[in-house]
């Protein structure tokens, strides 16, 4: 992390991917990049969408598109880690199982996902999705 400007850091990680970081305006921040928090849950939006689309991918389900929509609550005390987060998939294909997708979420949730597996520490994590036919 290299400090950019003012509250600003930059973030390098071993693959080369750069990210910004800033802090809330009212909290001397620029606004110029990502809160820490919001990192952490994008991280598992990511880590599970990933697993999700492979584990659809190797079912052989015909999925065209796929959105994870992620909606959470914080601690109101310091630290305020996350306590209730909700996982919510759109999925999209033609003909896809939905018993096939809900497995496919399951696993991530309850085995695959790393990011899941941490934050399932401090956060109650549900999961749902929906199934958009094309």
């Amino acid at each position: 992390m290299q400090l950019k400007k003012e509250s600003t850091f930059e973030g390098t990680v071993d693959s080369g991917h750069r990210v910004t970081m800033d802090v809330a305006p009212e909290f001397g921040g620029r606004n110029a990049g990502l809160r820490p928090m919001e990192m952490v849950l994008l991280g598992l939006g990511g880590c599970t969408a990933i697993d999700v689309l492979q584990f659809l991918r190797k079912s052989r389900q015909p999925i065209t598109d796929m959105r994870v929509e992620l909606d959470a609550e914080r601690a109101g005390d310091i630290p305020k880690v996350f306590t209730r987060i909700h996982v919510h998939f759109v999925v999209e294909g033609r003909a896809l199982d939905p018993h096939k997708v809900k497995r496919a979420i399951e696993l991530s949730a309850n085995k695959y996902c790393s990011a899941s597996m941490m934050l399932n520490k401090t956060a109650e994590i549900t999961h749902d999705f929906e199934i958009v036919e094309q």
